[in-house]
C-alpha cells in the first residue's frame, strides 16, 4: 500500500498558538491538511527543520507543503502547512 493511501490519525492542538492556529495563519484548515495527506505529490524533508514533509494537493488543486512529526506509524502532529 502506498503511504499516501494510509489512514492517519492527526493530533490537532486547538489551544492558542497550537498547530490549528499556526496553519490558520496560512489560510488552511485541518481538513485541507488531511486532504493533502491523501493526495501526495511527493515526500521530502524540511530544509529548515529536518522534519519529514510532503507536498500534496489542496481541495482546490493548489500544492501545499506540510512538515510534521511522526508520533508512530499512523499518527502525525502537523508542525506547519502552507501553499506553495
Amino acid at each position: 500500500m502506498e503511504r499516501g493511501m494510509l489512514d492517519y490519525d492527526f493530533i490537532w492542538d486547538e489551544e492558542p498558538g497550537g498547530n490549528v492556529d499556526h496553519i490558520a495563519e496560512h489560510d488552511l484548515t485541518p481538513e485541507d491538511v488531511i486532504y493533502a495527506f491523501h493526495h501526495v505529490e511527493r515526500y521530502t524533508t524540511s530544509r529548515s527543520s529536518g522534519l519529514p514533509a510532503l507536498i500534496g494537493e489542496t481541495p482546490e488543486g493548489d500544492l501545499m507543503f506540510v512538515a510534521y512529526t511522526e508520533i508512530d506509524v499512523t499518527t502525525v502532529y502537523v508542525r506547519t502547512a502552507y501553499r506553495i
